[in-house]
C-alpha cells in the first residue's frame, strides 16, 4: 500500500513541475559531463610513460638491465635532477632483454638503454625508434673455464650469450675465427645474463659473453678467467645504446636535444675519478670488489655514433647473420646538432 501511495502521489505531481525537474536533472547531467571532459583535457599522461608534471617537467620513461652498461642513464638522471632541468627521467627496470624490447617496440615506454642490435631489428621492422647515443664503448669480455687455454678448446663446448641479436654473439663469433671456427663448430645458447655465472661454475657452459658486471663475477671469484677483452676482437665496439622513440622526439624536440646533451655529459663525468663506482654502487647493488674489476674494461666517453663505426656494426651484422638487411645510418642514428665527436 505504501509504494502504491508513493507512485500515485509523483502522479499527481502538476506537468510543469515535472517539467521544471526534468530540466533540472538534464542541466546538472550536462555540466557533470563538461567536468570530466575538462578533467581528461588536463591529463597529460600518454600511453608511453610521458607527462608532464604540474610543475612543468616533461618526464621521459627509460627502460634498462642492471648491468654498468646502462651507467650512463644512472648517471643523467643524477645529474638532470641536480641542475633542477625541466626534463626528469623516470627508471623502469627489466630483467631481460625480451621484456624491454616488447615494452619499447609497444610505447609503453619512451627509450631504452638496449642492446643496439636488438634496436636495429627492431627499426627493421618498422618500429619507431631512433638510437640516440652509444651505451659505451668496450667494455665486454669472453670469459671462460680455467681449462680453455685458446678459442680452438672451445670446438664441441656449449657458450652462452644474452641473446643472438648482440654485440656478445658478434665477439664470440671474431674469437671463434681467430682459430678457424664458427657457430657451427660450438653450441651457442641464450642464456639470462645473472645465470651465466653459476653455469660456468658448475660446468654447465665453457664460456659466455655478456653485458658487465656478470663476466667480473667469474673473474673475481676465480673460477672463470678472460680470454679476450671486446677491444681485441673489435676495437671501440659497440653493444648498448640509448634510443627514443619517434613520437618522444616528435612531441618533445627540446627535450631530446637536452637528454642527449647531458647523457654526453654523464659519460664524460663517469670517466673521472670514482664517478662510476659509486653509481654501479647506487644503482645496481654488486660486490664492490667485482664492479672495480668490471669498470676496469669500459668507456663512456665519446658516446657519439659515427657514421663509420656504424657501417662496421653494419657489416659485421650481415657477416655473422644477425641482421641481412639493417637499417641506414641516416635512418636508425639520431642527428643532432655538435654530432663532431
Amino acid at each position: 500500500m505504501k509504494e502504491k501511495n508513493t507512485i500515485t502521489a509523483i502522479n499527481h505531481v502538476p506537468r510543469c513541475s515535472r517539467r521544471c525537474l526534468g530540466k533540472k536533472i538534464l542541466t546538472a547531467l550536462l555540466i557533470i559531463g563538461m567536468i570530466t571532459a575538462l578533467s581528461a583535457c588536463g591529463n597529460t599522461n600518454t600511453k608511453s610513460g610521458t607527462d608532464a608534471s604540474e610543475s612543468g617537467k616533461t618526464t621521459v620513461t627509460l627502460g634498462y638491465l642492471p648491468i654498468t652498461h646502462a651507467l650512463a642513464v644512472f648517471e643523467e638522471k643524477e645529474l638532470l635532477e641536480k641542475e633542477n632541468s625541466d626534463v626528469r627521467i623516470k627508471l623502469q627496470k627489466f630483467s631481460s632483454w625480451s621484456d624491454l624490447t616488447d615494452a619499447l617496440n609497444s610505447g609503453k615506454i619512451d627509450g631504452a638503454s638496449v642492446l643496439i642490435e636488438l634496436a636495429m631489428k627492431a627499426k627493421s621492422q618498422g618500429i619507431g625508434l631512433k638510437a640516440v647515443a652509444l651505451g659505451h664503448r668496450d667494455g665486454n669480455v669472453l670469459v671462460v673455464a680455467k681449462d680453455i687455454r685458446t678459442a680452438a678448446d672451445l670446438k664441441g663446448k656449449k657458450i652462452a650469450i644474452p641473446h643472438t641479436q648482440s654485440s656478445h654473439n658478434i665477439l664470440l663469433q671474431e674469437a671463434l675465427a681467430k682459430k678457424g671456427l664458427t657457430d657451427k663448430d660450438v653450441s651457442i645458447v641464450q642464456m639470462s645474463p645473472a645465470e651465466m655465472p653459476s653455469a660456468l661454475s658448475n660446468g654447465s657452459i665453457a664460456g659466455y659473453c655478456v653485458a658487465e658486471p656478470f663476466g667480473a663475477q667469474a673473474v673475481d671469484k676465480k673460477f672463470g678467467k678472460v680470454l679476450y677483452y671486446s677491444e681485441e676482437l673489435w676495437p671501440d665496439s659497440f653493444c648498448c645504446g640509448l634510443v627514443l622513440t619517434d613520437r618522444f622526439i616528435s612531441d618533445h624536440p627540446e627535450q631530446t636535444e637536452t637528454l642527449i646533451r647531458v647523457y654526453k655529459e654523464a659519460g664524460n663525468k663517469l670517466e673521472s675519478g670514482d664517478t662510476a663506482l659509486k653509481t654501479a654502487e647506487k644503482y645496481l647493488g654488486q660486490n664492490e670488489s667485482v664492479l672495480k674489476t668490471s669498470l676496469k674494461w669500459i668507456h663512456f666517453d665519446k658516446l657519439t655514433i659515427t657514421e663509420g663505426a656504424y657501417k662496421q656494426l653494419s657489416d659485421r651484422v650481415k657477416k655473422y647473420g644477425i641482421n641481412e638487411n639493417p637499417p641506414s645510418y641516416k635512418d636508425f642514428v639520431y642527428q643532432t646538432n655538435g654530432d663532431d665527436e
